[in-house]
């Protein structure tokens, strides 16, 4: 079956769906190897892994997809679903962006109605009009039937325009033929039942890293609430970032290693050296 076929799949049984957020080769491999079946490829941590920095609509789609493949090669059989932003220009790049992650085996690509370049600030993310952002959701349903992949629609309008026109835009995406729908940075509890509700039995997506503006229910909270997706976009990195910071500053304190480095042993394991050597043997020549 191709990845959408499997993501359908796997959204029709019974259950929450946690997807941990990877932005490349390790941290995708490492997230398959420990069960999970999806995998979220998150702007914010491909912005923090490539940038140093914030996701405030610096990544370009080429990096974008870079780190796709990066993750699709590391991890072929996770069901991905790759962040494709707002599509990165109008309908017709929508299109672009739409058939490339489908051709290049995503199962699932996020679209939201965003403006960019948003104005010189990290706070408050303005949308496109309404009927705008209809015409780039009818664009990538139609450019999705290429390849089956599943559309995600989200919509960063709460914030900024409030729930009721929140509600409205899922209603919308619904009407174009959405997959997945996401309602960004809810309030609190009744929005969410409202985004679930209006989703109209099509699965709802959320993200769920504790810290921001929004409300961030448990696993067990959100599937009681009707959410079927969860991600946590800061679940990997903070812990990488963290572990980088014990290790420069083992090296500063003159040790060649933080305590919490892995053992190693565990290391070359994790890095694939033995499963590498067991396949190199049948094009080793005779010595």
């Amino acid at each position: 079956m191709t990845p959408p076929t499997r993501l359908r799949a796997l959204l029709a049984e019974p259950g929450f769906v946690v997807m941990p957020a990877v932005w490349d080769g390790l941290s995708a491999k490492l997230a398959f190897a420990a069960g999970f079946k999806t995998a979220f490829l998150s702007g914010s941590c491909v912005a923090a892994a490539r940038l140093g920095g914030p996701d405030l609509d610096l990544i370009s789609f080429a990096e974008m997809f870079d780190s796709f493949n990066m993750v699709r090669g590391a991890a072929p059989d996770a069901l991905i679903l790759a962040d494709g932003d707002h599509g990165y220009g109008n309908a017709m790049n929508v299109q672009r962006t739409v058939r490339a992650y489908g051709r290049a085996g995503a199962a699932a690509i996020l679209i939201e109605d965003k403006i960019t370049p948003r104005a010189l600030t990290a706070a408050g993310k303005p949308c496109l009009p309404r009927e705008e952002m209809r015409m780039k959701m009818r664009a990538a349903v139609e450019a999705a039937k290429d390849s089956g992949i599943l559309i995600m629609a989200r919509t960063d309008s709460r914030p900024t325009q409030g729930i009721d026109e929140a509600v409205a835009r899922i209603e919308m995406y619904v009407e174009e033929g959405a997959d997945i729908l996401f309602l960004d940075s809810p309030k609190d509890e009744d929005e969410i039942r409202r985004a679930v509700a209006a989703a109209a039995g099509r699965p709802s997506f959320a993200v769920l890293s504790p810290g921001a503006a929004r409300e961030t229910p448990t696993n067990a909270r959100a599937e009681a609430l009707g959410l079927k997706i969860g991600t946590y976009p800061t679940g990997l990195l903070s812990p990488a970032a963290a572990g980088l910071k014990a290790g420069l500053a083992a090296l500063v304190a003159g040790k060649a290693q933080a305590d919490s480095a892995l053992p190693h042993a565990e290391f070359r394991t994790t890095m694939g050296y033995g499963d590498y050597d067991a396949v190199a043997q049948r094009f080793t020549l005779p010595g």
